[in-house]
């Protein structure tokens, strides 16, 4: 079923009952084999969980996260203002996600910096005594690692079926995976501005931010924590990038435009350029200045060696890959339902790529609801609180609700 936009606004109703989000861990044992030959022991996994899970444990709803996200996905930690979860217009009471009907999981990846086992965690085979991290020791992870890992704790949940997985970009990569590699889990998959796998240019942003990364002189070959150094500038320029990549041309120009951060006048005259004068602080428009706030904000907390990690999975994510590049045979392990969201000035994951999704699970003879939305925001329109959006997926969630049994 294709969705009509033109007039589809649904009224969704805010809840003014706050969420509050309380973190989680759970321990694994038991080694997980990953998609590299290696296997990864002795690991967590960090998550939340917002509502109440039904008594037939029939309304769970697992929310992957995408590259720089983790597992508080709603609400607010109490006492802490500003930290709302990075999908908290989406998910929560009375919002198209409903947690007075849903019970949303969020979980933070493995290799991640937020909490799960990555690479700033003690390396468990590092000699006894030592202590150390693993650092670029960390093994190799993949969507469908993650997914295997999510399996896991669902199975410590108790929960054996989803009546939905859902995610945007990298988090639609895992949804999608989720689809082929426990079909018999899941009832309903939403994917948001994602893709089957990354075109050629989309791996060239990648390997560019990562090159940024790597060749900071305080990387020191992935274990700059035993130097006690943060390889910030390669981080700074690895975020700048991907950024620009994330915002459309319009939104760009709307926000910036030209715009310089300081004009001097000259004289009694108007405004003019200042003299050109190259440094690496120099900061005349403001684009500049917006890039590099978000930068630096970023090298603050992220991990240099969880991007690179991180962005490997998005690379290798390629199910069609085992069918020839064939993905409607790919897709035909799939049996839930889907809503695929796309928008049409995101040039990172275009409508295109969705329509390709469509069109091998309608090969499939799937049930398919697609919406491509007329946004202006670029792929970060996923985040975003576009009416039409947020009203395709409350109606869609509210069709969930109706055959989740009590």
């Amino acid at each position: 079923m294709f969705l009509a936009l033109p007039g589809f606004l649904l009224g969704f109703g805010l809840s003014s009952t706050p969420l509050i989000a309380t973190p989680q861990s759970q321990h694994f044992a038991d080694s997980l084999p990953l998609q590299s030959g290696h296997a990864l022991r002795d690991y967590s996994l960090s998550y939340e969980t917002y509502g109440m899970l039904n008594a037939a444990r029939s309304n769970a709803v697992l929310v992957c996260h995408a590259l720089n996200a983790s597992h508080h996905v709603a609400g607010s930690y109490a006492g802490q203002p500003h930290s709302e979860g990075w999908w908290d217009n989406m998910i929560g009471p009375g919002k198209p996600v409903d947690t007075n009907r849903f019970f949303v999981i969020g979980v933070n990846n493995l290799g991640s910096c937020f909490g799960s086992t990555g690479p700033m965690h003690v390396n468990p085979d590092a000699p006894a005594g030592s202590d150390r991290v693993y650092g670029a020791d960390f093994p190799v992870v993949t969507v469908e690692d993650w997914v295997n890992a999510q399996a896991r704790l669902l199975d410590v949940l108790d929960i054996q079926t989803l009546a939905a997985v859902m995610g945007g970009s990298l988090g639609g990569m895992q949804a999608l995976s989720w689809t082929l590699q426990y079909p018999n889990r899941v009832r309903h998959a939403v994917v948001v501005a994602s893709a089957p796998n990354l075109t050629a240019e989309n791996i060239a942003f990648n390997e560019v931010a990562r090159r940024a990364i790597v060749t900071d002189p305080d990387f020191h070959g992935g274990h700059f924590y035993e130097h006690a150094t943060v390889p910030k500038r390669g981080l700074r320029i690895a975020r700048m990038l991907g950024h620009i990549t994330y915002l459309s041309d319009d939104v760009m120009n709307e926000k910036f435009g030209r715009q310089q951060k300081e004009a001097v006048s000259t004289g009694g005259g108007p405004a003019a350029l200042t003299p050109f004068r190259y440094s690496t602080q120099d900061v005349e428009f403001q684009i500049e200045s917006y890039l590099r706030y978000q930068g630096d904000k970023f090298a603050e907390y992220f991990d240099a060696n969880t991007y690179l990690l991180i962005t490997r999975a998005l690379d290798y994510f390629d199910p069609a890959s085992a069918y020839g590049g064939d993905l409607s045979k790919a897709l035909a392990k799939a049996t839930c339902k889907f809503l695929l969201v796309s928008f049409t000035t995101d040039w990172r994951f275009s409508p295109k790529r969705s329509r390709e999704i469509v069109k091998a699970l309608l090969d499939n003879q799937r049930d398919v609801s697609y919406a491509e939305i007329d946004a202006p925001h670029g792929h970060d329109a996923f985040l975003l609180d576009d009416p039409r959006y947020m009203g395709i997926v409350s109606s869609y969630f509210d069709s969930i609700s109706k055959g989740v049994s009590a």
